[in-house]
C-alpha cells in the first residue's frame, strides 16, 4: 500500500539528513561555530558532536549583481544561458551598455563527528559547508572575447577583484555519514579498512576516539556504469600544523626514539607518527624502515602492540 502524502511528509521530518538541512537553514546568516554545534546537538542529544576540523580554500560559482550590488541571478551559469540562448555573442552584445559583476562562493567544510562505539570505524560524521559570497569579477572586458559560454562562465584567465563581500556567511548541510556503513561497503578500500584495523590494533586506541584525531574526505562520483560510488581517504585534524619529522636517515637509536615520541606528543596520542607516515608526504616511509631496523636489533621502545603493526607493515607496505 503507498504512502500518503502526511505518512512521506513524517518520514522525510524523521531523516536525520533534512533536520540537519534544516537547521542549517534556520540559522541567521554570520551565525557562528557555536551556535551551530548547539543547534546540531539539539537534534541528536544522545550523542556527543564535536567540531575536529575545518577545511577551507574552496569556491564555488556564484551569480551575477550590478555596479550597486543589486541581484540580477542567483546562478551565475543558469542566468548565462537563459539570456544568450547558447549564443555567446548575443550575451556580449546584450551586455555592451551595463556594468555587471560575478560573484563566488568562497566555502569551508566544517567536520562535526560523534563517536557511537569503540572502534576507530565507530563514528558518524557531519559536513557543512560555509559559504560567503564575494565580488569576483567584471563579467565582460573591451579585450576579453570568450569563444564559448562554458568560457564566459568560467574564465581561466581573467582579471580579479578585490573579493568583497556580499552579506554575511552562511551554513548549508552536505553530507551526514554513517561510516560503519560506509567501511562495510563495496566502496570501502582495503587500505582504508587495513588503516582503522591498524589503529584499533595499536596504542593509539588508548586514547580519545579516532574520529577526534582524524576525518574521513569523502568524495562522490559515477563509475563507468553510471552507478553512484563513494570514495574515503582518512584526513588528520592536525593538517597544516603537521610537527616535523625527519626521514629516518638522520638519526637512529635514542635519538630517533625522542624524535617519534616527541611527534607522538604534538599529535596528542601514541603511534601518531605511523598513522601520518602512512597519509602524509611529510612524513617518509624511510622513517618507518628505520625504526623497524633498530626494534630488530638492540634497541626497545614501542610497544608490543605497535611493534606487531609495524612488522606487518614492513612485511607489506602500504599508504594512502
Amino acid at each position: 500500500m503507498p504512502e500518503t502524502p502526511s505518512a512521506q511528509t513524517s518520514a522525510a521530518v524523521a531523516d536525520p539528513s533534512v533536520r540537519l538541512a534544516q537547521v542549517c537553514r534556520d540559522l541567521t546568516a554570520g551565525a557562528g561555530m557555536d551556535a551551530l554545534l548547539a543547534a546540531v546537538q539539539a537534534q541528536r542529544p544522545d550523542l556527543e558532536i564535536r567540531h575536529v576540523m575545518t577545511r577551507a580554500g574552496w569556491h564555488r560559482l556564484g551569480g551575477v549583481v550590478d555596479l550597486e550590488g543589486n541581484r540580477i541571478a542567483h546562478n551565475l551559469a543558469e542566468w548565462a544561458e537563459s539570456e544568450s540562448g547558447g549564443d555567446v555573442d548575443e550575451l556580449l552584445f546584450k551586455l555592451s551598455d551595463v556594468q555587471y559583476f560575478a560573484t563566488r562562493l568562497n566555502g569551508r567544510t566544517h567536520y562535526l563527528v560523534a563517536p557511537t562505539g569503540s572502534q576507530a570505524r565507530d563514528f558518524i560524521q557531519i559536513e557543512i559547508e560555509e559559504l560567503q559570497e564575494v565580488i569576483d569579477r567584471t563579467l565582460t572586458d573591451p579585450d576579453w572575447f570568450p569563444e564559448t559560454l562554458a568560457e564566459f562562465v568560467d574564465p581561466f584567465e581573467f582579471p580579479r577583484l578585490e573579493p568583497e563581500p556580499i552579506g554575511e556567511p552562511r551554513f548549508l548541510f552536505r553530507r551526514l555519514t554513517h561510516i560503519p556503513d560506509l567501511i562495510g561497503s563495496p566502496d570501502a578500500g582495503r587500505k582504508l579498512v587495513r588503516f582503522l584495523d591498524d589503529w584499533d590494533r595499536s596504542s593509539a586506541t588508548e586514547s580519545e576516539s579516532f574520529c577526534h584525531h582524524w576525518v574521513l574526505a569523502i568524495r562522490e562520483y559515477q563509475d563507468r556504469d553510471g552507478e553512484g560510488r563513494m570514495s574515503a581517504k582518512p584526513v588528520s585534524a592536525l593538517t597544516g600544523c603537521i610537527p616535523a619529522l625527519p626521514d629516518g636517515a638522520v638519526a637512529r637509536g635514542a635519538k630517533l626514539a625522542n624524535q617519534i615520541h616527541g611527534f607522538d606528543r604534538e599529535a596528542g596520542y601514541p603511534f601518531a607518527w605511523y598513522f601520518h607516515m602512512l597519509t602524509s608526504r611529510e612524513v617518509s616511509h624511510k622513517l618507518a624502515e628505520a625504526v623497524h631496523a633498530d626494534l630488530m636489533g638492540a634497541y626497545d621502545y614501542l610497544p608490543a602492540r605497535d611493534l606487531r603493526v609495524l612488522r606487518d607493515w614492513y612485511r607489506e607496505p602500504y599508504g594512502l
